[in-house]
């Protein structure tokens, strides 16, 4: 798809934004059934002992097989993928050298696209003589794709570095006459932290990088040759252990919502780049799902207020009119931003201590020891997620591990169970839109602001529009989108 069209972090895109890769087009051809067309003219990276072959359908086929020990000598599923949706697939087959047909249990066309077109290493092909060669392609040396890029060199924990491939198929949709990838080749360095790479950045040894927002205002004042773009991020929530007294009393939770000053956060500690208004379980960035804001009556909008003798009031009444508490959250994470709200909480009695640890044991303390018994906050939320919509109705349901906040209802263990038996979008979308009100409704977590990431530039790189960083989806296929000016950067002394 044209990498312009979702500037801000989405792992969702609805059908209507998606676009191929190897697949030039798709259709269900049946209920159950989804048939891909496959580009021609596609080859494998020119290196041995592929050497070049055009990609078709037999690798696709061979992929899937391997995965999920459906044939080509493969009986069982990979362990890795043993948990993932796919494992339902009924069969897949190659009725042509350009076509794959992918069969599937049930009547729900949500899942079967989520599953269809979803960009993570499930849909990552490998090429069948590597694997007869080496036993796996697990050795970087050995990576062979059909990408824009081709791996040469790979130093852990530092940098990856990366040629153009000759004989890639694509060109940039918004100029359809142009062959890509633009540049010659990719240097990717891995910089811990984020202050040396700013510095980097600052004197013209990375073209692209990012900052704080609390220092962007810096980075204007002594780099305005910088271009900006600010990418929408997901939401941001503190999250209460709501089995556990206090914050088993809706009331409490009202009171702790009502107790952060949202509007000001966004304001002053975010200066204006972040989104105060309060969100559910999906973004409203996901047009057509959820429960979006507008739709709220003034009553629930009312308990997401910032008031705090109302919230005073609310904690006096439940019992807790001097409440002490504690967060558990990230060493690595936005400190400033949890002291704000210790100070916000503490403007109606609540006195919160800070229980900080390294990112590796917050998680194992919150989301397999579930020792945590007060309030929690992570870099990943639980609301404004960004996630396609079958996935998150499983956030707060009875033992779903990412549901460290102990939530515990039949009401919503019966969502995702009815999503995945509806046979139609306007069902799942109902449903998806029930699940969203009820969290709302029963203020499972405390909403704080939709924030916004700051990514920066060199006036010499062009074609990047904010598209994320990660390795894991669809960062190569965007780089292949960029090039660089040389005579402006010739012009700056570079």
């Amino acid at each position: 798809m044209d990498p312009s069209v979702f500037a801000f972090q989405m792992s969702f895109r609805p059908p209507d934004y998606a676009g191929g890769c190897l697949a030039k087009s798709w259709e269900f051809t049946n209920p159950t059934t989804v048939t891909v067309h496959l580009r021609q003219g596609v080859h494998w990276q020119n290196l041995p002992p592929v050497n070049g072959r055009e990609f078709t359908s037999a690798d696709v086929l061979y992929h899937y097989d391997r995965m999920l020990g459906l044939g080509n000598g493969f009986t069982k599923v990979s362990p890795y993928w043993s948990t993932n949706p796919w494992v339902s697939c009924t069969s897949i087959t190659a009725p042509d050298k350009y076509t794959v047909v992918f069969s599937w249990p049930g009547l729900n066309p949500e899942s079967i696209a989520e599953n269809m077109q979803q960009a993570t290493l499930i849909s990552c092909m490998e090429a069948s003589e590597a694997v007869t060669q080496w036993g796996n392609v697990n050795d970087w040396h050995h990576a062979i794709g059909t990408g824009p890029f081709i791996l040469t060199d790979f130093v852990p924990d530092s940098s990856l570095t990366m040629v153009k491939n000759q004989n890639y198929w694509g060109y940039d949709e918004r100029y359809p006459q142009n062959q890509i990838p633009y540049v010659e080749g990719i240097h990717l360095l891995i910089v811990p932290n984020s202050d040396t790479a700013l510095a980097a950045l600052r004197t013209g040894k990375l073209d692209r990088g990012g900052c704080k927002i609390q220092q962007l205002q810096g980075v204007k004042t002594t780099n305005p040759e910088l271009k900006v773009i600010m990418t929408r991020g997901a939401g941001m929530d503190v999250d209460p252990r709501d089995d556990t007294a206090p914050f088993n009393n809706i009331n409490v939770r009202i009171a702790l919502q009502k107790a952060l000053n949202l509007p000001l956060i966004a304001s002053t500690y975010y200066l204006g780049t972040a989104d105060p208004t309060p969100q559910t379980l999906t973004t409203f960035d996901i047009k057509g799902w959820g429960w979006p804001y507008s739709m709220w009556p003034q009553s629930l909008k009312d308990e997401y207020s910032f008031d705090q003798a109302a919230s005073k009031k609310l904690l006096a009444d439940a019992g807790y009119a001097n409440l002490h508490t504690y967060i558990a959250c990230d060493s690595g994470g936005d400190m400033d931003l949890i002291s704000i709200i210790q100070s916000q909480f503490a403007a109606v009695g609540i006195t919160m201590d800070i229980l900080s640890m390294d990112s590796a044991s917050l998680n194992t303390y919150l989301l397999t020891a579930h020792k945590n018994t007060a309030l929690a906050i992570r870099g990943t939320s639980l609301i404004g997620r960004n996630l396609a919509p079958l996935r998150v109705l499983t956030e707060f349901q009875t033992g779903d591990q990412v549901n460290y906040v102990m939530w515990n209802d039949p009401v919503f263990n019966a969502f995702a169970p009815a999503a995945n038996a509806a046979t139609s979008i306007d069902a799942i979308k109902a449903i998806d839109q029930q699940a969203n009100e009820y969290v709302a409704r029963n203020h499972i977590v405390i909403s704080l602001c939709t924030t916004s990431s700051v990514g920066l530039c060199q006036p010499w790189l062009n074609g990047w529009t904010g598209q994320t960083q990660s390795f894991g989806n669809l960062s190569n296929t965007y780089l292949a989108r960029f090039w660089i000016d040389q005579s402006v950067k010739k012009s700056l002394g570079h």
